[in-house]
């Protein structure tokens, strides 16, 4: 999948959930670690959760990568791997 295409699917699958404050970076001129990083808002730690678990499922489906995730217990700010992008949702 290209890096386009797969962040759509991420946007969407915010977009799905209703984040706020979607922004999409371009990394590759600052780190090799990542191409891009997704921010996202949500309301609650419910919703912030609730957005990470839609981002990986909606992924996952696609058939693209899925790496770690962290942040989940407490929903505060969850961080998703997803290899050539970084999802940080707060």
């Amino acid at each position: 999948m290209k890096i386009e295409d797969k962040v759509k699917l991420i946007v969407d699958a915010l977009e799905d959930i209703k984040a706020r404050d979607i922004t999409v970076l371009d990394t590759t001129k600052l780190t090799s670690l990542f191409e891009r990083m997704v921010i996202a808002s949500g309301d609650s730690n419910r919703q912030t959760r609730a957005l990470a678990n839609n981002v990986r499922e909606k992924v996952k489906e696609a058939g693209e990568h899925v790496g770690g995730m962290e942040g989940e217990d407490t929903g505060d700010w969850v961080l998703l791997d997803l290899g050539e992008v970084i999802v940080h949702v707060m």
